[in-house]
């Protein structure tokens, strides 16, 4: 019999089904089970009644409730502009109440000399209180209903609000609810995991959280929710990392021999820092353990992650083996082409390159060249996903900017080998915070290159509005007559009329008129222009032909020209703080010092006001991951909401609760590590919410696998 909680919402009394199809679209609740996970964000004290005379200045931002008698009602006004009004009393003073939508329809509801409560948040005017659309009720305790303490306040959308699911039907809504399903919800946590954690049980803890009879009541309720959520997915992970460690096999690739020596003794162009050592190291470990290697290796911008997947491939291409580079752009797969061409040009190693726009005879002489064993490397896109590329012997997968693939495309690169799967190795330049890290990609091994190779000088960073615009032009004429180069970076190609941002086409104009030929040279590049007018652009600049190359976020990754000493990015307030990292991450590279002039709108929110400090005070990229996590939350983070791991965090806060997740994470492994496959009868209840979440992710672990 299937549970109650898996019951379409639109059978709950007061939905019904337009009410429940709004649900689902704007909040993604359509069962039962759905509702009840639907957590208020904040709460008010609902426990205290203030007096009239007791609402001052200190109270202004809080939602309050007074218990007054309506002294005088009446409507103000005519049409559309009319308000009513009423002047309300205690044996303390007078309060305004008044009412600018549904003046009439209220009217009805409220009589002049009887009690009512009113509940919202008081100003001051002149001194006087008063309060708008307050809710409003009899002081009295409905029957079968509990004295309101603390209050949940429910997120809504304009569309629920039109059809009366606002905060406070919401909360009505939850009560029915409850009511429907109280006593059909299970534990979900074995007794002595709620023994050991002192944690209150599944239908306590919801009660609580939804209609908390106390701070502490609320605090014990949060803290059950939040770590049975964290828990969960971490045991997930860590089984996933389990099967996978103990039970994977993988190529064994134990010899060093003639490419790597060879590479590394006389083509490495500059000495590994100690953190490119170390990584290398870990990876290889990997590759003679016997199992296959998944493995996330973390690196700012810059820091030299290719040259240690390079010294890896090497390392597969002595012990017999293919290897498969993976890029999300055709412009990034071709950098690393050439990067990696210029640098194992002379040691026989065969590479391709192959992406949308290789030519049919190419791509015919490449699939034999994999088929036969003679391509050692093959870079592209994820043109190498195709069903036609096939590998003799793929033992080696590096996925760059992993998290712009989806789940599939990664198992699509994972499946080209004919035996056992490849070692993987998934390369990021978008730093991610510890809390993130362990959440998205907890079943992974993680490496960190926390250095910078020597000789890079910090880039200078700065803020500017409109009105320095003419000291900007003057700044990058400077460098230009210096010998160097500038990226100018627009967020948008042509100009929105919903959003007020500089936009490409404007300013490629304003740069023609300030930098005119044949003085200047400037190149347009965005991502909706052919490939080979694009290609043709970053050339020019490239070779230094252009002095301004003016783009879209299409330069965010894969650009590297040492030359290049002055970032500008237009409307930046627009950006997150990961991205305009990124961007700034494409000047730098190499000796001279850089810039990086972050251009913004006369007006900014608090929030991208504290994005602008944060760039211009550091340039430790995992530092500024964590105040974008801080910031913006983990959904917003940049690619998270693409890794495609498929995972809901409905209760927690990754930018906050990282104690609750790492101690989650250490209560996982130690059930685990004393029962490896969840056999033993004490743990039914984990295997069962082990294999709900799998069904929303639509991805099975195995645990019986592991003995």
């Amino acid at each position: 019999m299937d549970s109650i909680l898996d019951r379409p919402i639109q059978y709950l009394p007061g939905i019904g089904e337009k009410r429940a199809e709004l649900l689902a679209s704007e909040i993604g609740v359509e069962t039962f089970g759905d509702m009840l996970m639907h957590i208020p964000f904040r709460y008010v004290d609902r426990s205290k009644v203030y007096k009239i005379a007791e609402i001052g200045e200190e109270l202004s931002t809080q939602y309050v409730q007074v218990r007054a008698r309506v002294r005088d009602k009446g409507i103000v006004g005519h049409g559309a502009k009319a308000r009513l009004a009423l002047v309300v009393a205690d044996d303390t003073g007078e309060m305004d109440v008044v009412w600018f939508r549904g003046a009439r329809f209220v009217m009805k509801k409220l009589e002049v000399g009887r009690e009512y409560i009113f509940f919202g948040r008081p100003t001051l005017f002149n001194g006087f209180p008063n309060m708008a659309h307050p809710e409003f009720e009899p002081p009295i305790v409905v029957e079968g209903q509990e004295p309101v303490g603390m209050q949940g306040i429910y997120s809504t959308t304009e569309r629920l609000s039109s059809i009366g699911l606002g905060t406070k039907a919401i909360y009505n809504t939850m009560r029915t609810l409850w009511a429907a399903v109280k006593d059909y919800i299970p534990e979900t946590l074995p007794a002595y995991l709620l023994e050991q954690e002192r944690l209150v049980s599944r239908v306590q803890a919801l009660h609580d959280i939804h209609f908390p009879p106390s701070a502490e009541a609320l605090n014990a309720a949060i803290r059950r929710l939040k770590f049975e959520e964290l828990f969960v997915i971490q045991l997930q992970l860590l089984g996933q990392r389990k099967v996978r460690t103990e039970k994977t096999q993988g190529y064994l690739m134990p010899k060093v021999g003639g490419y790597f020596n060879m590479f590394y003794r006389e083509k490495l162009p500059f000495a590994l820092t100690g953190a490119q050592q170390r990584v290398v190291k870990e990876i290889r470990g990997d590759m003679v353990s016997g199992h296959q290697m998944n493995r996330l290796m973390q690196g700012d911008v810059g820091s030299g992650k290719t040259i240690v997947a390079l010294l890896c491939v090497l390392i597969a291409a002595d012990n017999g083996f293919q290897s498969a580079i993976m890029a999300p752009t055709e412009i990034l797969a071709t950098q690393h082409y050439r990067s990696i061409m210029e640098l194992v040009e002379t040691t026989g190693l065969r590479v391709e390159l192959l992406t949308g726009s290789t030519r049919k005879k190419k791509r015919e002489e490449i699939a034999e060249g994999l088929l036969s064993g003679e391509i050692d490397l093959l870079i592209g896109t994820h043109a190498l996903i195709e069903d036609a590329v096939r590998f003799a012997r793929l033992g080696f997968v590096v996925i760059d900017e992993q998290h712009r693939f989806g789940v599939m495309q990664r198992a699509k690169l994972r499946l080209k080998s004919q035996g056992l799967p490849p070692h993987v190795l998934v390369m990021t330049a978008t730093p991610i915070p510890r809390t993130l890290a362990m959440t998205l990609y907890g079943d992974l091994d993680v490496s960190v290159i926390d250095e910078l190779p020597p000789g890079r000088k910090p880039i200078h960073t700065s803020y500017a509005k409109e009105s320095h615009r003419l000291r900007l032009f003057g700044f990058l004429r400077e460098q230009i007559a210096q010998g160097r180069q500038v990226y100018i970076v627009y967020p948008l190609i042509q100009e929105s009329e919903k959003m007020d941002v500089a936009n490409l086409e404007a300013g490629a104009e304003v740069i023609a008129r300030e930098f005119p030929p044949p003085d200047y040279t400037s190149v347009v590049v965005h991502g909706k222009m052919p490939a080979k007018l694009k290609d043709y652009g970053m050339e020019l600049f490239k070779e230094g032909k252009a002095q301004i190359l003016i783009s879209t976020t299409v330069i965010e990754v894969g650009v590297n020209v040492p030359n290049a000493t002055v970032m500008v990015i237009e409307s930046a307030e627009r950006f997150g703080l990961s991205q305009l990292h990124q961007l700034r991450g494409r000047v730098g590279r190499g000796g001279d010092q850089s810039y990086c002039i972050l251009m913004t709108g006369d007006k900014m929110t608090t929030e991208a006001r504290h994005r602008m400090e944060a760039m211009v005070s550091t340039t430790d990229g995992f530092r500024l991951s964590e105040l974008d996590l801080q910031l913006r939350g983990a959904g917003d983070i940049d690619g998270t909401a693409q890794s495609g791991q498929g995972i809901e965090i409905k209760v927690s806060n990754l930018a906050k609760d990282g104690d609750i997740l790492e101690y989650a994470r250490s209560v996982a492994e130690r059930i685990l590590a004393a029962d490896p496959g969840l056999q033993g009868a004490e743990n039914v209840l984990l295997v069962a919410a082990l294999e709900k979440l799998n069904r929303k992710k639509k991805v099975a672990v195995d645990l019986s696998q592991i003995s």
